[in-house]
């Protein structure tokens, strides 16, 4: 895991002394943050954040004035974004039972006011971990449709029998060539695609 000083944690809560108490509690730590009095300030700053590979969660206040963290937890699950930004909750009691539910539907975790300093910080590493974790997939699956797309339509279709497990004879039969050319064609994908064999071209094509 890259250093977790390169990381980047988000606050939202209406309460200025929650919002400084977290971001000196994260400064004593080496950790970095931004914090935000309402959700429509933070999903401001959404819009104009650039595409980022560095581990980030949030923490996010359950009930605020206008948008409520719940309304803004549902709007980031729909634009796909918990994943690499999971959502701890900040929660007091009387919510415990609300914060378990949206657990359930995605939140990573929460954290009931008042909170132990030593017990947040350990669900925020847990959750920049998780963070990190979805960026190298993305990131994986970016050099992957790379990889593909610099395939030609021959070593497309060569890939995909080598997948299915057909041995060159066969697939020269299939794509009426001879079985010198596939074995020209399937070298030059298993260059492109960095793989060594049929099984690790399977492995590396398959769903995660």
């Amino acid at each position: 895991m890259q250093p977790l000083n390169d990381a980047l944690i988000f606050i939202v809560d209406d309460d200025a002394s929650v919002r400084e108490a977290l971001a000196w509690l994260l400064r004593s730590r080496r950790l970095e943050s931004e914090h935000f009095a309402t959700a429509e300030a933070f999903e401001e700053r959404l819009l104009d954040m650039p595409v980022t590979e560095r581990p980030h969660c949030l923490l996010l206040d359950v009930r605020m004035p206008g948008t409520s963290g719940l309304v803004l937890f549902d709007r980031l699950a729909e634009r796909g974004l918990l994943d690499a930004m999971p959502v701890i909750f900040l929660t007091g009691h009387a919510d415990v039972p609300t914060a378990v539910d949206l657990v359930k539907r995605g939140a990573f975790d929460f954290c009931e006011k008042p909170f132990s300093d030593n017990a947040l910080v350990d669900r925020i590493e847990h959750a920049l971990g998780a963070s990190l974790r979805s960026l190298d997939r993305k990131q994986a699956q970016r050099r992957l449709t790379d990889r593909i797309a610099e395939l030609t339509e021959r070593e497309r279709e060569v890939m995909r029998l080598v997948v299915e497990g057909l041995p060159n004879k066969l697939i020269a039969d299939q794509l009426s060539i001879s079985v010198r050319t596939v074995e020209v064609h399937r070298a030059r994908l298993f260059e492109k695609m960095d793989v060594r064999s049929a099984v690790e071209l399977a492995n590396l094509l398959r769903p995660a």
